[in-house]
């Protein structure tokens, strides 16, 4: 252990000018990351509300009250529908975390391809990555209408594949409303990533594999998806934070903002940002956003740990 720690020391001696240049970048980071998540923690435990809010520094302390009426209180305000957020919020992030990953892998390996007018191709797919989140929800809060919406117009009037308009922005049908913009939205990154990936592989595998008789599909199994693990596992941690803290389409999506997403539409930020900011519950609405950290780091370090282990074991 001393070892260790002279080995570090020496280190930071060896390298202190670089350490005395990167420090005020690094304080200023931590200042600006640190300070919002310790005034949340601090506003979980006050009685912030329309009343408080003027001077919420010396709103009264409450303790844990905040964190009983999110968890156990039925007669509280925040926690009506807050399990059914909590059941789209992972419906969805599962979905299309999963689904831009998919969409991502089959346009990559069509790009790594070559052929006559695949730059054009790439850049046309990255479209509706370049549109603002905001603007994808007025988009598809528009083609999900269920008069007039684009979505119905194809499905039953064109292609006579659905006899009846189906509402898609009410009822069950408002979560696959909410995930399938997501998709569209976020795929171009998932194969912008996964193309990068592809294009490091050695052809000589290839080469190796078609001598052996290896399918296609066992070459993408055995080669490919392999050797892009490095780069999957950071789009799935990054697809399970983003979309759980998923926000800007959804909201937008719904009265541009003002409204109510539904019963299978509601995720845990538009429920955190209705209760808090129409209902004024600030204190509540802090005390779910503390939890809802809480269970994203442990998420955070088990995918960790499960890619560390799978790591180890190749």
């Amino acid at each position: 252990m001393s070892v260790n720690k002279r080995s570090l020391w020496a280190r930071i001696k060896q390298y202190r000018f670089a350490y005395y240049f990167i420090a005020p970048t690094a304080l200023a980071m931590l200042f600006l990351h640190l300070s919002p998540i310790v005034q949340g923690i601090y506003m979980s435990f006050l009685r912030l509300n329309q009343f408080t809010l003027q001077q919420y520094l010396l709103a009264p302390f409450v303790g844990f009250e905040n964190f009983y009426k999110v968890l156990i209180d039925p007669g509280s305000p925040i926690r009506i529908g807050l399990f059914e957020a909590v059941r789209n919020t992972v419906i969805y992030t599962v979905i299309v975390t999963l689904g831009t990953l998919a969409v991502g892998m089959v346009v990559a390996l069509m790009l790594n391809r070559r052929f006559f007018g695949r730059s054009l191709v790439r850049t046309l797919f990255l479209f509706p990555w370049i549109v603002p989140t905001y603007v994808t929800g007025l988009l598809w809060g528009i083609i999900w209408l269920k008069q007039g919406g684009l979505v119905n117009v194809m499905l039953h009037d064109w292609f006579r594949i659905l006899p009846f308009k189906p509402s898609w922005l009410s009822g069950p049908n408002t979560i696959w409303a909410i995930i399938i913009p997501t998709i569209w939205r976020f795929w171009p990154l998932s194969m912008l990533m996964l193309l990068a990936g592809l294009q490091t592989i050695p052809d000589e595998l290839y080469e190796a594999a078609d001598i052996d008789g290896a399918s296609p599909w066992r070459k993408f199994w055995m080669i490919t998806w392999p050797m892009l693990r490095p780069v999957w596992f950071i789009l799935i941690l990054f697809g399970l934070i983003y979309n759980t803290y998923s926000f800007n389409i959804v909201i937008m999506m719904f009265g541009f903002g003002a409204g109510f997403p539904g019963e299978w539409g509601d995720l845990m930020m538009t429920n955190i940002f209705r209760n808090s900011f129409q209902l004024w519950n600030f204190g509540t609405g802090a005390a779910t956003s503390v939890l809802l950290l809480i269970v994203m780091i442990i998420i955070v370090n088990v995918w960790f740990r499960y890619f560390k282990k799978t790591e180890d074991m190749n």
